[in-house]
């Protein structure tokens, strides 16, 4: 039964996470700028990030990585893979 919604997961971003739910990061999506821009911000494999909240329209996300609260918009939440 564990692996059975491999697929499903398999395309899941981090914008898909629920609020209060910690995913960890499989893979960044973004390139060039985007992906650096949010490696810098410490959002790398392996990382595992929490969804705070969410604006009431939707966006920008606030998430926990590595201790400290970080705004994401959805564009750029919509480039983390996670599991």
């Amino acid at each position: 039964m564990a692996g059975t919604a491999t697929t499903e997961v398999a395309a899941r971003t981090l914008r898909d996470v629920p609020i209060g739910q910690t995913a960890t990061v499989r893979r960044l999506a973004g390139e060039g700028a985007l992906k650096r821009h949010l490696m810098d911000m410490g959002i790398t494999k392996g990382v595992q990030v929490h969804v705070r909240k969410v604006a009431p329209l939707g966006d920008p996300l606030e998430v926990t990585v590595r201790g400290y609260e970080l705004s994401l918009r959805k564009s750029e939440a919509g480039s983390v893979l996670v599991e």
